[in-house]
């Protein structure tokens, strides 16, 4: 049985075996098994070009480090019991305080419309 891949840029499907791979940065990515991968985005694509037009698609995006702590505390609050104070999101995180304060600002700047105070 031939194993497929889908391409992230055009979609189309291909065997897994000819897939380009590659990280690119991106802070609104972290990884749910290994934080090391924290702030990289695994891509797929079909061919170089494609990967090399996704690259710079992710090149041209801003890196917003407080985008990547917000979803570093996401990840910390929906794996296991409730974070209830700043230093148990500091022990799950690895962030220290003033970071923890500047995601939560950034993360309360950017809820869309309607959402719950």
């Amino acid at each position: 049985m031939i194993r497929l891949d889908l391409c992230d840029l055009c979609g189309a499907t291909f065997p897994r075996d000819d897939a380009v791979r590659g990280y690119v940065p991106d802070s609104s990515s972290v990884s749910r098994r290994n934080d090391w991968y924290d702030g990289l985005r695994l891509l797929t694509a079909c061919r170089a070009d494609h990967f090399a037009e996704l690259r710079e698609t992710y090149r041209r995006r801003p890196y917003t480090e407080e985008v990547l702590w917000a979803a570093k505390i996401t990840r910390a609050l929906t794996q296991g019991p409730p974070a209830l104070s700043v230093v148990d999101l500091q022990c799950r995180t690895g962030l220290h305080e003033p970071e923890i304060r500047r995601a939560i600002a950034w993360h309360n700047s950017h809820r869309g419309p309607g959402a719950v105070p």
